[in-house]
């Protein structure tokens, strides 16, 4: 199985009963529940530390299951919690805060009905979000002009036709972006400064005019702090740094300047394209700076909007996954659930893999996902996650990360979201967080493919139960598994604020929406307000991007593609088929390195460690994208991302901007 691809192992279905590997025969064999549940009691029994496990998230797990398993790790005295935010937005939920006071955007979708500007940046909605794609057709036919910020000419972000709509299909559709700028990979802040510049100096000239100038004065004066410091460091940023490093000439930016400029109400959205980077907190921050100027936040129509993927990666991080939780919601659970949990931070998921490389961990117990095929230097921690003692797996189908694991191993078999969920006679439901901090709840249609199916819920409370036979015998493992209900009730308890009244709350139509202060112009920060952050960063961009023959790999997702899910080899609307071996290449950085269409090439890693970084056997495609810049898909290139190559404030992997050599294969 481990020479099939994981287009293969997606195509053999679901998996319907639990699994442990057999190694004397080198594959999975049948296994009973309790069985499976008391060989992890074992082995969390046999730690010589807490913080020798592991619990990592999925963001596809409920907020039920994902707060029981919060629950479940820090009786067990740990808060390392790895979750598959760590690799995507994790800059939102450290480097927001420091600007906004919370680690969410405060948009909602009513606010995309009312912006006459909609700045998209490092977001691909046609692959990675198609729900968004009718949002911003919506937006473009009534007129407001759409902004784009992405490296690669992206179909979806040009011309949309809505299969639902008649029209759009017996037409070419509907212009989405009103002015395409094609950014440098790792070019976004230098760009963003450049037009920050620009508004300060209409505010000038405007100001020298006699004129009305262009700045919210009056929501810079009441709701921010810095803003002083921020112009200077603007005036001191000089323009041939920001020109080299965005890739964008002067006037684009004054056009992109001026529509700012004439838009009364703005929403800037962004995706993985920003935060994956060594600077995607701050990348965030100048995101919010510019929105500042105007005060283009907590007023309808305006807003930061960072598009998460997994439907429930926001609400899992809200309900207790986090290697770095707050004192407020470690004193609610030693309240309500009379224990003393554990204080020091624990692992994220780099510092988990730099624990399995030192040999510190001995279970890796995993809420869905696929994390050997997701996370950064494949090789590296794959030969960290088989050292492991034991790796638990909880999915609906096999993926990469049941083939590489630990000395023991179990993959035990979850219900699906979209199939029912009877528990004593009961259908229950579960909850989700939207990226728009609305929680609504969600339930299945489907029967269950399989009688012998948990569901997340039940796997993690008898979990618990193995674990904890004769302690903590005041919590009702059972009746949470009854009646989820419970569960929401004692989320209500240790979150009192936000989830108030959640069970009647979750069970009007559309359910609720989370209070989110900044949204309020509230500002949860040390200052009190709103903070104009300074990002000194673009000049080393720029010496980064003159390093000679270096180029910046940026790795993409395909169409067919979810995550580490792949569903076809085909990528549709980038014109690839058969293959996801590729690398989309400028025609310039071709010739100049005697690369032909069609030649097999090989992507090298430049690092300043001594590990040898190389992915061979790929086709160069000539592609419309920036000099200096590349384009691959992963996972199939997370090989080339060194594990020390991240955001240094989130440690989020920096797969959008890798130094790489492109050289041909002789």
């Amino acid at each position: 199985m481990r020479a099939k691809t994981d287009l293969w192992l997606e195509e053999q279905g679901r998996l319907t009963e639990p699994m442990r590997y057999d190694a004397a025969t080198d594959k999975y064999v049948p296994i009973a529940w309790n069985e499976a549940f008391a060989t992890i009691a074992r082995h969390i029994h046999a730690m010589d530390h807490p913080d020798q496990a592991e619990f990592y998230v999925s963001g596809r797990t409920s907020n039920e299951a994902a707060f029981l398993f919060a629950l479940l790790g820090r009786l067990v005295g740990t808060n390392n919690f790895p979750d598959c935010s760590n690799m995507c937005h994790e800059p939102t939920s450290r480097g927001l805060p420091l600007s906004i006071g919370i680690g969410k955007g405060t948009s909602v979708l009513e606010d995309f009905e009312h912006a006459d500007m909609i700045l998209n940046i490092g977001q691909n909605p046609g692959t990675n979000s198609p729900r968004a794609m009718g949002t911003l057709r919506d937006a473009a036919k009534r007129g407001a002009r759409i902004v784009v910020f992405n490296p690669l000419r992206e179909r979806a972000l040009e011309q949309f036709a809505d299969p639902k709509s008649t029209q759009d299909m017996l037409s070419k559709g509907v212009k989405i972006a009103h002015l395409y700028c094609q950014v440098k990979v790792g070019g976004d802040a230098a760009a963003l400064k450049g037009v920050m510049k620009l508004v300060i100096e209409a505010e000038r000239a405007a100001k020298a005019e006699g004129r009305s100038g262009v700045l919210d004065r009056d929501f810079i004066a009441a709701h921010t702090h810095g803003f002083e410091d921020f112009v200077a460091d603007l005036d001191a940023t000089d323009w041939a740094d920001i020109i080299e490093t965005s890739g964008l000439d002067r006037a684009t930016l004054q056009q992109v300047a001026d529509i700012y400029c004439e838009a009364k109400s703005v929403i800037l959205m962004y995706g993985m394209g920003i935060t994956q980077h060594r600077h995607g907190s701050e990348n965030i921050q100048q995101c919010v700076n510019l929105l500042l100027l105007r005060g283009n936040i907590g007023r309808p129509g305006t807003g930061i909007s960072p598009v998460r993927g997994h439907s429930n990666v926001q609400g899992d991080r809200t309900v207790g996954i986090d290697e770095k939780p707050t004192e407020a919601y470690l004193d609610q659970l030693a309240k309500v659930f009379k224990f003393e949990p554990p204080r020091a931070h624990g692992h994220g998921v780099v510092t988990s893999i730099e624990a399995m490389i030192r040999g510190e961990v001995r279970v890796f117990l995993a809420m869905g996902g696929n994390f050997v095929a997701a996370v950064p230097d494949t090789p590296v921690a794959a030969a960290a996650m088989r050292s492991v003692a034991l790796t638990v797996g909880v999915n609906t189908k096999l993926n990469r990360g049941h083939l590489v694991h630990g000395k023991e191993a179990l993959i035990l078999p979850c219900r699906a979201r979209s199939e029912l969920d009877e528990q004593d006679g009961v259908l229950q439901s579960v909850t989700v967080e939207d990226s728009m901090s609305f929680v609504h709840a969600s339930g299945g249609l489907l029967e269950p493919v399989s009688p012998d199916l948990m569901s997340e819920v039940a796997i993690v409370c008898g979990m618990a139960k193995a674990i904890f036979p004769d302690r903590y015998t005041h919590i009702d493992w059972d009746g949470y598994v009854a009646d989820y209900d419970r569960i929401r009730d004692d989320i209500e308890a240790v979150y009192p604020d936000l989830f108030h009244d959640f069970n009647r709350r979750v069970r009007q139509p559309g359910g609720f929406r989370l209070r989110n202060p900044a949204s309020e112009r509230i500002w949860h920060t040390k200052s009190g307000r709103a903070n104009f952050l300074v990002f000194k960063g673009v000049a080393e961009e720029k010496s980064r991007n003159n390093e000679p023959k270096v180029l910046r790999l940026a790795t993409l997702r395909s169409h067919d593609q979810y995550n580490t899910t792949i569903y076809s080899n085909n990528d549709r609307y980038r014109g690839i088929t058969g293959t996801r071996m590729v690398v989309l290449m400028n025609e310039a950085d071709m010739m100049e390195r005697g690369i032909m269409p069609g030649d097999k090439i090989r992507l090298r890693t430049i690092s300043t460690d001594a590990t040898l970084r190389v992915v061979e056997n790929l086709t160069a495609i000539k592609y419309n994208i920036p000099r200096g810049s590349v384009g691959a898909y992963y996972p199939e290139t997370n090989a080339l991302l060194p594990l020390s190559h991240h955001d240094e404030l989130a440690e989020t992997p920096a797969a959008k901007s890798i130094p790489v050599l492109a050289e041909a294969m002789g």
